[in-house]
């Protein structure tokens, strides 16, 4: 049998569901199998509980619809959000958007999105966070204020876990107090305010409008200080290290011998370093999804530098450049050669276990980047390593 057959009889399967092994075969591999697990989780409901034999997944409303919904938000093989999580991770977009209004309009699986009595109970836990993140867009503001309460503990549980790792690393030169953003006249950064306030620059009337005017911080004056620029991919493929490059930026701005920046981007660069002392606020700016345009974010946080042989830029991204190639390649080059260090990462979260376009990275390494895979214990031993 030819690859485009085993295709063609793979995708027969998922349609027909459990009980068409005999018509269609074992042609299902690994990826597959969990796709049908999903299917069957959300369209088993069809004709009642306990009836493994479907008539096809395209059909409308069945005579024998169920209310036996084996969702929840409890401890089980399969629950409401390990569902939506693995939803997100094997199929394209247009494919999520269908099964989430099938199982929303058709099965009223809802209880993550219309639930904040639900919700308060639920048990924090970094898979229900990934859900929460990934289906907030359909919450309405009640639901919204449960989930990001639970956003909140989540983050905390985390923050406790990973900030002994990172301040570790640094032996004690943590700085506990947060920054203050104090707007005095004498402490006005005229340069910066300008650099980044330029997209508001109006033509016909020759002016710049201040959105945003920047203030030096009362440890501004410690000139020596490394600035380290975390710039974070957040396609759908990289939450779990959207999740980790949030709170380690948080920990990293406490410490007093770093300046910490954070960006988020794809195919559009966003700066949420007036945010990055809280983590949910960043978390709940996230937008999955969407182009990549690697070369822009980096061409964009080229402009963030300071000092460019204290600055540390880390990039964390799957590398699957959306736009031409040339302008990465070309950011990469000027940034190395400047002095800037850089650093790729494939993945930051506990695991570690990357999933990246080996050539952009490999072209990347060549041009001088550092291109590696870490959790965020080792980031922050790599970081204070390199700061010393």
């Amino acid at each position: 049998m030819s690859d485009g057959q085993r295709s063609r009889q793979a995708r027969w399967r998922l349609v027909m569901g459990a009980g068409s092994e005999q018509s269609c075969g074992g042609c299902l591999g690994d990826e597959d199998s969990s796709r049908e697990a999903c299917l069957g989780f959300l369209y088993d409901r069809e004709y009642g509980g306990g009836r493994n034999v479907r008539k096809g997944r395209a059909g409308g409303r069945g005579a024998g619809d169920s209310d036996d919904r084996t969702g929840g938000l409890g401890e089980s093989v399969l629950n409401v959000p390990d569902w939506i999580n693995q939803v997100h991770e094997l199929f394209p977009q247009n494919t999520i958007e269908r099964l989430e209004k099938d199982a929303l309009e058709r099965y009223q699986l809802d209880e993550l999105v219309t639930d904040p009595e639900l919700l308060s109970r639920a048990q924090p836990s970094t898979t229900l966070l990934k859900a929460v993140l990934r289906t907030r867009h359909l919450m309405n503001q009640d639901v919204l204020a449960a989930a990001r309460h639970l956003v909140r503990k989540v983050v905390e549980q985390l923050m406790e876990r990973l900030a002994r790792k990172v301040h570790s690393a640094f032996q004690g030169s943590v700085d506990r107090r947060q920054r203050s953003f104090l707007r005095i006249a004498k402490n006005f950064d005229i340069h910066t305010t300008i650099r980044r306030n330029l997209k508001h620059y109006d033509p016909e009337q020759r002016r710049i409008l201040i959105e945003t005017p920047y203030f030096y911080s009362r440890i501004r004056r410690q000139t020596d200080r490394w600035q380290i620029i975390v710039v974070v991919d957040e396609s759908g493929s990289m939450l779990d290290s959207v999740i980790h490059s949030a709170v380690t930026a948080a920990i990293f701005f406490g410490i007093k011998s770093i300046r910490t920046h954070l960006c988020l981007f794809d195919t559009e660069v966003v700066d949420v370093t007036d945010h990055c002392t809280d983590p949910v606020e960043t978390l709940m700016k996230v937008q999955l999804g969407g182009g990549t345009d690697i070369g822009h974010a980096l061409s964009y946080a080229s402009t963030l530098v300071d000092n460019p042989r204290r600055a540390i830029i880390v990039l964390i991204t799957d590398f699957y450049e959306g736009a031409p190639p040339g302008r990465l390649f070309s950011v990469t080059k000027q940034l190395v050669e400047s002095g800037v260090t850089l650093l790729g990462l494939a993945a930051l979260d506990d695991r570690a276990r990357p999933d990246y376009d080996h050539r952009i990275a490999g072209k990347m390494v060549d041009l001088g980047a550092h291109v590696a895979a870490m959790t965020p214990g080792e980031l922050a031993e790599w970081v204070a390593e390199n700061v010393r």
